[in-house]
């Protein structure tokens, strides 16, 4: 059984080049996640539990909202909306430059609502320190703010890019900035100082927008032109925004539920989940870059022509993933225990932690398939402009969170955490498909 699943899966990468992207996109990102985790050995090596670190955490806690939520948002409607323009009024010219224009306004309206803003910010969240504490994190705040624009635009280039299905560049330019932050650390840290961090990841920032720039260039896909605010694809888009932000917002809050669960049990159970979800985390985090970077061009493609023919393509594409994502999740089950065994039973870690750990990685295992379905069907979503439910399917999985976490932790106390998160996905992606197939039947 799994081996013609497998044998099945290896037939359809080689005769489809969406797949092979996708492959190529999660190859890129399981370097870019080696590299990302020798720039935390190399940070922790250097600082250990300091006072600079916590300062350098703080300060970029806004930044990265900011890129995450609102910046990242924008991309993502974009990139439908663009679609569409193309093969429809087909003056893209217009619609980057209105696209342009309105990534760098909020940058820099971000940008100087945070400067205005950082003492009140301090003072509400993080009281009770000393005056050295703040300079620390105002100067590391300073050095980032810039940050906030290099990111929206690059974000965007690299939504442009991935348009013309230029993945491999797109993907490997992640890599930069923690290569940057990697040879401040070794080579400048006596010049740099407590700044090192904020500027390892200023100088990475830059570099990343002047290398995706020179490729769109290189490529002849930036087109300058008047800009039209009032175009139809632009209000559009305009109007798709509030929801993906609303969505990103409402589904950021999940983890903090379950931290506050967490803390309301034995000693140890926050870190317990952390470790457990270490490996699920990481493993969902490149097959959602590698299947989330390919897939959204490639709906939005179909979408304008047929959208139909994007309801049977994403039917298809989910069987796929479900077969495949199911094997991994068999296997992934099986080894939990010999994994955790491997990375983290040393020293203070002992068996019994392995056990506890082990048993939890499991239960987040679990969401493997639902997740994944779950990505793609809300990108295929955002590439229809239906944006304005996930509002709601973001609400209803914070609802069962917080009454499945009550529920749950009960009877199975912190391994019931970890498996409610399971069976939320679980929901979540059926509900999303529930509606798509009402939308099927209805508009289609």
């Amino acid at each position: 059984m799994i081996k013609s699943v497998i044998r099945f899966l290896i037939i359809k990468i080689k005769d489809s080049p969406t797949f092979l992207n996708m492959i190529t996109v999660g190859a890129i990102a399981l370097i870019i996640k080696t590299v990302g985790f020798y720039k935390e050995i190399v940070i922790a090596e250097t600082f250990g539990l300091s006072e600079l670190l916590d300062t350098f955490f703080i300060a970029m806690l806004i930044p990265g909202l900011v890129s995450e939520v609102f910046l990242n948002s924008f991309n993502s409607v974009f990139i439908p909306n663009y679609i569409t323009e193309q093969k429809t009024t087909r003056n893209i010219g217009s619609f980057q430059t209105t696209s342009g224009l309105i990534t760098i306004s909020v940058a820099l309206i971000f940008i100087i609502l945070s400067f205005l803003f950082l003492d009140i910010y301090l003072k509400a969240f993080f009281s009770g320190h000393t005056q050295d504490y703040y300079d620390l994190v105002k100067l590391q705040f300073y050095t980032l703010l810039p940050c906030i624009l290099f990111w929206g635009l690059s974000s965007l280039l690299t939504g442009l890019l991935n348009i013309y299905d230029e993945f491999l560049y797109t993907s490997f330019s992640s890599v930069v900035i923690p290569l940057s932050i990697i040879t401040c650390l070794m080579f400048f840290h006596v010049e740099l100082k407590d700044a090192v961090l904020a500027t390892g990841t200023l100088i990475g920032s830059v570099l990343q927008f002047l290398i995706l720039l020179s490729i769109a260039l290189t490529k002849n896909v930036i087109q300058i032109d008047k800009p039209d605010f009032f175009s139809q694809n632009a209000v559009i888009m305009f109007r798709q925004v509030p929801a993906k932000i609303s969505s990103g917002l409402i589904s950021g809050v999940n983890p903090i539920v379950d931290q506050f669960f967490s803390a309301q049990l034995f000693i140890g159970s926050i870190t317990a989940l952390n470790y457990g979800n270490k490996i699920p985390s990481f493993t969902i985090g490149i097959i959602g870059m590698g299947i989330g970077t390919v897939i959204l061009p490639y709906f939005s493609k179909h979408a304008v022509d047929n959208k139909k023919d994007a309801f049977n393509k994403l039917n298809e594409i989910l069987k796929y993933i479900i077969c495949g994502s199911i094997v991994l999740l068999i296997f992934s089950v099986v080894l939990s225990k010999p994994i955790i065994e491997l990375l983290f039973e040393r020293g203070a870690f002992e068996a019994a932690d392995t056990l506890v750990v082990s048993k939890i990685q499991q239960m987040y295992l679990l969401q493997i398939p639902s997740y994944i379905s779950g990505l793609v069907m809300v990108k295929f979503l955002t590439s229809i402009n239906k944006n304005n439910f996930m509002v709601f399917a973001s609400l209803i999985s914070l609802t069962l969170n917080i009454i499945l976490n009550y529920i749950f932790i009960k009877y199975m106390e912190v391994f019931g955490l970890a498996l409610a998160t399971s069976v939320v996905s679980l929901i979540n992606s059926i509900v999303l498909y529930i509606y798509i197939r009402k939308l099927n039947s209805k508009d289609f």
